[in-house]
């Protein structure tokens, strides 16, 4: 595809994915609104598949452009047993949107629809808020540092939004994600932190703690994924334009260490320091995953341009 296309590429990629949201916005709200009237039993019996299965053409028939149309590979290395029976955890490194796409198109119909943290004035999203609210995603307030420091009483929020809703996770198999750093990388973000990782943010070690407290002994396994990019992290203009090429996803399983199914990370000092030092290592290996990735990419590319 010629450079000179790439605009155009993006505009009919754009007024495409409106048009195949706004169809499939008319079943969603349908679903919707058996939920809202039918009685909880009935409601969770058939106006929640119903939902899931709306989301899931969705997703099913945009993974279907990116990978025809927009040429994105979704590269895949792991050995799992993946099966819709089961309860994970998926965490995972963030660069970009994309990243929930490139999760998407491993386990989509493999493992139960992912269920993701995302902030709460996403909620006022057309249709796609409707959806997330309809999907059970918990809905997270993400107070900046100078927020909480004049608002110390909303400290706890999102620690609790979180065990609220692995509650509710617990009564059917679930696949919750955790993007640890809690944001997108960027280099100012990374300046800022003053990050130790060469390729990643500082993780955060709540959500996920919070996680395992509520669902540890109902977890099959934790999905712990690496997603790399060829060249820079793409945004939505790229993806829309075809510019996002090989995404590579490493998966492999990890075992939850028993101290932590039962662990206290609020209000013990000692579980709450030893889960930390937990992340940090998988963050060290996870850091070191990405730059073996980065110089293999590198590789190829020299070997391509000689």
């Amino acid at each position: 595809m010629q450079t000179l296309t790439r605009p155009l590429l993006g505009v009919l990629s754009i007024l495409a994915l409106i048009l195949y949201t706004l169809f499939l916005g008319v079943f969603l709200f349908i679903a919707v609104l058996f939920r809202l009237l039918l009685p909880g039993r009935l409601a969770r019996r058939w106006a929640n598949p119903m939902v899931v299965e709306v989301a899931s053409i969705w997703v099913s028939g945009l993974l279907g452009w990116m990978q025809r149309v927009l040429r994105i590979r979704f590269v895949v290395n792991h050995d799992l047993d993946l099966h819709m029976n089961q309860w994970n955890l998926i965490i995972a490194n963030h660069q970009s949107w994309i990243d929930i796409f490139a999760l998407l198109a491993v386990t989509l119909r493999r493992l139960p629809i992912l269920k993701f943290f995302i902030k709460k004035q996403l909620i006022w999203v057309p249709i796609a808020g409707v959806a997330w609210w309809a999907l059970d995603y918990p809905f997270m307030s993400r107070h900046s540092r100078e927020y909480l420091k004049k608002h110390p009483e909303k400290a706890g929020q999102d620690l609790e939004t979180t065990r609220r809703a692995c509650e509710k996770f617990s009564d059917q198999p679930t696949t919750i994600v955790n993007f640890l750093e809690g944001t997108r990388l960027t280099p100012e973000k990374h300046a800022q932190q003053s990050s130790p990782y060469r390729h990643l943010l500082k993780p955060k070690s709540g959500g996920i703690a919070f996680a395992i407290q509520a669902l540890g002994e109902k977890f099959d396994t934790i999905i712990d994924t690496t997603i790399h990019y060829q060249g820079k992290a793409p945004n939505y203009w790229d993806m829309a334009c075809g510019r996002v090429g090989t995404v590579t996803l490493n998966m492999r399983k990890l075992a939850i260490p028993p101290r932590f199914q039962h662990m206290d990370y609020s209000n013990n000092r000692e579980d709450r320091a030893a889960f930390q030092r937990w992340v940090s290592e998988l963050w060290q290996e996870k850091d070191a995953e990405l730059e073996a990735l980065e110089q293999q990419s590198a590789a190829n590319g020299r070997v391509k341009s000689g």
